[in-house]
């Protein structure tokens, strides 16, 4: 008799922690995409240039609100965002956003990166980039810290609805936004997603 066949571990396309999932804590939230998540040498260069702040050179942010692959991971969980295009777009944007440093200039520049010079499944295409560009707005109407700044290793153990409170993440705010991002784009996978 056989017995039952063990669930796949999900893949980087299904991964997603929604921000109906409160009571997880990061620690274990981060274990689920720990399972399936890249390491950082397995990041093209040209987008660890534009997106790592280990690449700035001394005294020179090359971008508002640059972030590590953990801090950058730690962000796709608290603003319940999965790996899809999309998804990386908003937690880009969000991020830079939430420094509250990021101009026009900047916007312009990153999204022109991102649209011609990142290799094929990191590249945004034009709804990423509208993506991207609204959660720089939203970031910066929100009232949360700069996420990037943040110290996430004694947080690890708090549930992620308690981590957002005390970084100011408007959960009201992201869930307005999503169902925007869920009617303006009914047939992309990460924006129907959004809304469980």
């Amino acid at each position: 008799m056989r017995g039952t066949p063990k669930p796949e571990r999900a893949t980087w396309r299904e991964w997603h922690v929604p921000l109906s999932c409160a009571d997880r804590t990061l620690r274990d939230a981060y274990g689920s995409l720990a399972a399936i998540g890249m390491q950082q040498r397995e990041i093209p260069l040209i987008v660890q240039l534009a997106e790592n702040p280990r690449f700035d050179l001394p005294g020179i942010e090359i971008f508002s609100g640059a972030a590590d692959l953990r801090t950058h991971d730690y962000l796709h969980i608290l603003l319940g965002r999965g790996l899809l295009p999309k998804d990386e777009a908003f937690v880009l944007g969000f991020t830079m956003g939430s420094s509250n440093r990021v101009g026009e200039i900047e916007e312009r520049l990153f999204t022109l990166i991102a649209r011609y010079l990142y290799p094929g499944p990191y590249r945004f295409d034009d709804q990423d980039a509208a993506v991207y560009r609204d959660a720089v707005r939203l970031a910066t109407v929100s009232d949360c810290r700069s996420l990037a700044e943040v110290e996430y290793a004694p947080l690890l153990d708090w549930t992620l609805g308690r981590i957002r409170r005390e970084l100011g993440i408007e959960e009201e705010l992201l869930r307005a936004y999503y169902a925007i991002e869920h009617r303006r784009y009914p047939d992309s996978r990460e924006s129907r997603r959004l809304l469980g």
